[in-house]
């Protein structure tokens, strides 16, 4: 099961919405996921949904609230999934004209028949229609990735007009939403955690939110854990070269010069060093009498090794 199968699960779950949110609802539902035909002189529409929630959800809708009683067919999808297809028909006898009047998607012209892409104000004219307007939306084309692999939710549409409308009414809670085109469709979408978080708020889908912020809680946990030990680990590697590094140094010095050449600080920190190869330069100072501080003992370490590289080239 889908994290969009769930989240849409849970939002149509609540039917106690006002007959303005419904219009408002539907209108974002029909937009994204309608088919309007026209035959015979006569009107028809159909709304296709994979998820069986929502089709349920859009039929009580249109019946208990609107007095619309669509029909409702069931169809095997010709896609590789191989899931159902449920499809929810209205034609002019059971009240479409006028449906399609009040959800802004035909111009109230009855000379001219025309379509409006875009999203009517009036349908989104408080805050409660423009989240019922979003939730619509989620339920007609909208999709979230499950946290454990990705962020990303998006909104699908067939209109340029209507997505950028659909992005804006979004960015209007101050996200930042985005349009692309794919194929023949728009893509309204959003891949930050934090504003799919906001997403899941607005439509109402707040279990769902909770799980969502759980997972991502986990994983930045994870993230900060494997930075932390990838950034340890290399501090280490270079602790270690270093040490290598500076006891062939020593090495190179006793064997060529001695190490009674060396001054007494010098030939002080070059025999810790091979008595404590392992040490960092912090343990090293500490052990000297009296103690150095790490500063100073990496500035005599540099020093033999800026003896032994003139050693290297011949210059002593």
């Amino acid at each position: 099961m889908s994290f969009s199968y769930i989240v849409k699960s849970e939002i149509t779950k609540n039917t106690d919405i006002s007959r303005d949110e419904i219009l408002s609802m539907i209108s974002a539902i029909m937009k994204v996921s309608g088919t309007l035909s026209f035959s015979s002189s006569k009107l028809s529409f159909k709304i296709k949904t994979e998820n069986p929630s929502t089709a349920r959800f859009v039929f009580k809708l249109l019946k208990d609230h609107l007095n619309i009683h669509g029909k409702l067919m069931v169809k095997r999808s010709s896609s590789l999934k191989k899931n159902n297809v449920y499809i929810i028909i209205i034609n002019e006898e059971m009240g479409l004209r006028k449906l399609l009047v009040e959800t802004g998607i035909m111009k109230d012209d009855q000379e001219v028949f025309s379509l409006d892409y875009s999203i009517q104000k009036t349908l989104v004219r408080n805050d409660a229609l423009k989240k019922a307007y979003i939730k619509g939306s989620f339920l007609g084309s909208g999709s979230v990735s499950n946290p454990e692999k990705a962020y990303h939710l998006e909104f699908v549409t067939s209109s340029q007009e209507h997505a950028e409308d659909l992005m804006g009414l979004i960015n209007s809670y101050g996200l930042s939403a985005k349009v692309i085109s794919r194929k023949n469709s728009f893509i309204v979408y959003l891949k930050e955690g934090e504003q799919i978080v906001d997403i899941l708020s607005i439509i109402g889908a707040f279990n769902s939110l909770f799980e969502f912020e759980n997972v991502r809680i986990v994983k930045d946990m994870r993230n900060n854990v494997n930075r932390i030990v990838n950034c340890e680990t290399a501090n280490l590697s270079k602790t270690v070269n270093a040490a290598v590094r500076q006891v062939e140094s020593i090495r190179l010095i006793e064997k060529e010069l001695g190490l009674a050449r060396l001054s007494k600080p010098l030939r002080e920190i070059a025999e810790m060093r091979l008595d404590y190869p392992d040490e960092s330069l912090k343990e090293l100072g500490e052990m000297l009498n009296p103690p150095v501080g790490k500063s100073g003992v990496n500035h005599r370490l540099r020093k033999i090794e800026k003896i032994a590289d003139e050693l290297r080239k011949g210059g002593i």
